[in-house]
């Protein structure tokens, strides 16, 4: 500045504009990114809602949120999820109509141990030569190994070839592999599968574990009548409490955060089959609960209210594992 004729007073007001500029120009250039990112995804969350789920589920693992809760989330807003199946689903997850409503069909992806190659070399079968109308057929056109054959079936994956999940294991069980790893025939059984079909909530408990996500019932609706007894309210109903009031809700834990500009807090996101629930804990809390917080994904957290500014919070006090259910009593509705 000085070799250009810039000096005394001049100067130094235009260095003292520079370092003020300097203290917010970047969170501002940075606000006003992510706000134009914020408007178009909610925009399209809003407008194109099967498409923005499918799009996201692709990503994966980009972004904040599981598949899981993707998947719940849509479906709650009316996007139906279509389950993974041999006879329509590509590796990618791709947009699908279901009763006139466009949705999104889970692809092959998401069955855990399936390699890429392995599930790309059924589709290009099921494209050139038509349904693959067998267990064998599929492991054939995929030179699939015998996991890869027992994962397809336990996440549901050959329903429509008639068969239940059960019965699709029981055909996995009698595959035989060549020295080479490769499959060298796959036999159906003789007989009927001996094996009586999964209850609803098995098939719900076999499609966390096939694919990390299902496309039924949320996790918490077979804990719902339990959690009613106990008071527990749902995620969707907490907004309707009475600020400072006492409160019990409970959920999947999707979210687990403690800022460095916290100064210590904790925060959660709870999901259950109706939404989600936000609650945080006091660092002297989180240090008494810090086991249990890292360990559990179920988790039930008793409070107080808090309401602020049109958001629900619930101030935790104290919490209690959950535990997912081994089996549900026959007669029942849990619907």
């Amino acid at each position: 500045m000085t070799a250009h004729g810039i000096a005394g007073a001049a100067q130094d007001e235009i260095v003292l504009a520079i370092t003020s500029f300097a203290l917010y120009g970047f969170p501002e250039s940075h606000a006003a990114s992510f706000a134009l990112l914020a408007y178009a995804s909610a925009y399209l969350k809003a407008h194109h809602p099967a498409a923005f789920a499918c799009v996201l589920l692709n990503a994966y693992p980009m972004g904040f949120y599981h598949p899981a809760t993707l998947v719940q989330d849509g479906m709650r807003h009316g996007v139906p999820f279509l389950p993974v199946d041999v006879a329509r689903s590509a590796w990618r997850c791709v947009p699908e109509r279901k009763e006139g409503v466009l949705g999104v069909r889970l692809g092959l992806r998401y069955v855990a141990g399936l390699r890429r190659e392995a599930a790309e070399r059924i589709v290009a079968a099921r494209s050139a030569h038509g349904p693959l109308a067998s267990i064998a057929a599929v492991a054939q056109a995929g030179a699939l190994r015998r996991d890869e054959i027992e994962a397809m079936a336990h996440a549901g994956a050959f329903a429509s070839l008639g068969m239940t999940r059960r019965e699709a294991l029981w055909q996995a069980g009698a595959v035989e592999r060549d020295a080479g790893s490769l499959l060298a025939r796959v036999r159906p059984s003789a007989a009927a599968a001996p094996l009586s079909p999964m209850t609803a909530y098995e098939e719900t408990a076999a499609d966390y574990t096939a694919t990390s996500l299902t496309t039924g019932p949320h996790v918490m609706r077979w804990l719902r009548a339990e959690l009613d007894a106990r008071g527990v309210v749902p995620a969707a109903d907490l907004a309707r409490r009475r600020d400072g009031g006492a409160v019990r809700v409970a959920g999947h834990v999707i979210a687990r955060q403690r800022p460095g500009t916290a100064k210590g807090m904790c925060f959660l996101t709870l999901e259950d089959e109706t939404g989600t629930a936000n609650a945080f804990l006091t660092p002297p809390l989180f240090e008494r609960w810090r086991l249990l917080l890292n360990t559990s994904s179920l988790l039930e957290v008793q409070g107080l209210v808090e309401q602020r500014d049109g958001v629900t919070h619930v101030r935790a006090l104290r919490l209690r594992r959950l535990h997912a259910p081994e089996h549900l009593p026959a007669g029942h509705n849990y619907g």
